[in-house]
């Protein structure tokens, strides 16, 4: 069984073959859940994608379907 030792701080090092079992990568998160009878069960966070939403940010404005006619309109067949 893996083991792990903590350090002063509060910190561990996840053995390479847990890193493995739970698909870790370094920057990931894991979420710990203690049972009533001190169980802790430790598991790889899932993102929920809705959770991202507004975390990019983009100066480029969307363009209307009227305006896409009109350049195409004004391009008058050239090409």
């Amino acid at each position: 069984m893996p083991s792990a030792k903590l350090t002063s701080k509060g910190q561990i090092t996840i053995p390479k073959e847990v890193r493995k079992a739970l698909g870790l990568h370094t920057g990931d998160r894991l979420a710990f859940r203690v049972d009533d009878n001190g169980t802790v069960v430790v598991e790889a966070e899932k993102v929920s994608l809705t959770t991202l939403r507004g975390a990019v940010h983009t100066t480029v404005k969307g363009v209307t379907v009227g305006a896409m006619n009109e350049v195409i309109r004004g391009a008058g067949g050239r090409g």
